[in-house]
C-alpha cells in the first residue's frame, strides 16, 4: 500500500493550445498538512481538479486515494472532502436544509461535529443560503465537507472570504483534524501567513511545474537573505548561482540566495573583505523572492 494519499505522475494539461500544467509530478503523504502555493494563473485550481477527476490531462496519470480519479468508485467518493473557490449551494435552501441534504449522500455523517461548527461560526439554521454573505456562504462549505469525515480534505482558497476571526477557527479545526485522527488535508491559498502555521510540507508552483516540494523548514533553510558589510565600497553587481536578487548601496549589500550554504557566505567574506550576516525569510518573503 502506498504512503501516499495523492500520487500525480508527469501530469500536462493545456488549454486552447495554452500549457498550465508542464510534466507535473507531485506526492502527498498520508496523513500530512499539504499546502500548494502560486501565483494567481499559475494553475493551482486546474491541479486540484485534476485530483479529484473533474478535469481530465492530456497526459500523465493521477491516483487519488488509490483510485483513478476519472472512474472513482462511491466508496471512495465517500473518503473525499472538497471546498471549491466559488460554491454552489442551492440558494432557496435554508442552513439546516442544506445540511440535511449534503447528509442523505452519505452512509456516515458526524451531527455533532457539524452542529458544534454552525454554532461556532454563529450560522442560523433558519437563514436561506441566497441570503448570506460571502464569508457565511463559505463557512458552510466547510461544514458540508467534513460532515462525512473524510480521509482527504481539499481546499481551494478556503479562507478567501472569511474574517481574521474565522481564519483563526478555521486553522484551528484543521490542527484538530489531523490531531484527532486520521485525516490529510490538501489545500491552496494565497495567504501566506495562514499556510506557514498550519502546514507541514509545501509545494510551489511555477511555471506549470513544481519549483519546490517539501518540509516547510526545508524552504526555510534553503532560502535565505545574506546582508554584506564590505570595508570598500561593492562596485560590482554580485552575481553568483543561487542568487535570486541583490540590491547596493555604497559598502552594503542585501543579497537574497536559493542553496545557500555555510561556502557562499565565507566566498562573500573573502572576496568583499565583508562581514556577512545571515538571517532567515519567512514564508511570504520566500515566495515573493522565488517569483521575481
Amino acid at each position: 500500500m502506498s504512503d501516499f494519499i495523492v500520487e500525480v505522475k508527469s501530469v500536462s494539461k493545456n488549454f486552447n493550445g495554452k500549457s498550465v500544467l508542464n510534466d507535473l509530478s507531485l506526492n502527498v503523504p498520508k496523513g500530512s498538512v499539504f499546502g500548494l502555493l502560486g501565483k494567481n494563473g499559475s494553475g493551482k485550481t486546474t491541479l486540484i481538479k485534476c485530483l479529484l477527476g473533474l478535469l481530465k490531462p492530456q497526459k500523465g496519470e493521477v491516483v487519488t486515494i488509490g483510485d483513478n480519479p476519472l472512474k472513482f468508485k462511491n466508496g471512495t467518493k465517500e473518503k473525499l472532502g472538497y471546498v471549491p473557490q466559488a460554491d454552489r449551494i442551492y440558494p432557496w435552501l435554508t442552513v439546516r436544509q442544506a445540511i440535511d441534504y449534503t447528509e442523505t449522500f452519505y452512509t456516515v455523517w458526524d451531527t455533532e461535529l457539524v452542529n458544534k461548527l454552525v454554532s461556532i461560526w454563529e450560522l442560523k439554521e433558519t437563514d436561506k443560503v441566497g441570503m448570506l454573505s460571502e464569508g457565511q456562504v463559505q463557512k458552510l462549505s466547510i461544514i458540508l465537507s467534513l460532515g462525512h469525515r473524510p480521509e482527504l480534505l481539499v481546499f481551494d482558497e478556503p479562507v478567501a472570504s472569511l474574517d481574521p476571526a474565522a481564519r483563526r477557527q478555521f486553522i484551528k479545526m484543521i490542527l484538530d483534524l489531523v490531531a484527532d485522527r486520521e485525516c490529510t488535508i490538501f489545500f491552496s491559498t494565497h495567504i501566506t501567513t495562514d499556510l506557514e502555521r498550519v502546514a507541514d510540507r509545501v509545494a510551489l508552483l511555477k511555471d506549470g511545474k513544481i519549483d519546490f516540494c517539501g518540509g516547510l523548514d526545508e524552504l526555510k533553510d534553503e532560502v535565505k537573505r545574506l546582508r554584506v558589510t564590505s570595508k570598500d565600497p561593492i562596485k560590482e553587481s554580485i552575481e553568483a548561482e543561487g542568487v535570486l536578487s541583490c540590491e547596493i548601496l555604497n559598502n552594503e549589500a542585501v543579497i537574497s540566495v536559493r542553496g545557500f550554504n555555510e561556502g557562499m557566505k565565507k566566498q562573500l567574506e573573502s572576496k568583499f573583505n565583508a562581514e556577512v550576516q545571515v538571517e532567515n525569510l519567512n514564508l511570504e518573503e520566500i515566495f515573493l523572492e522565488l517569483n521575481r
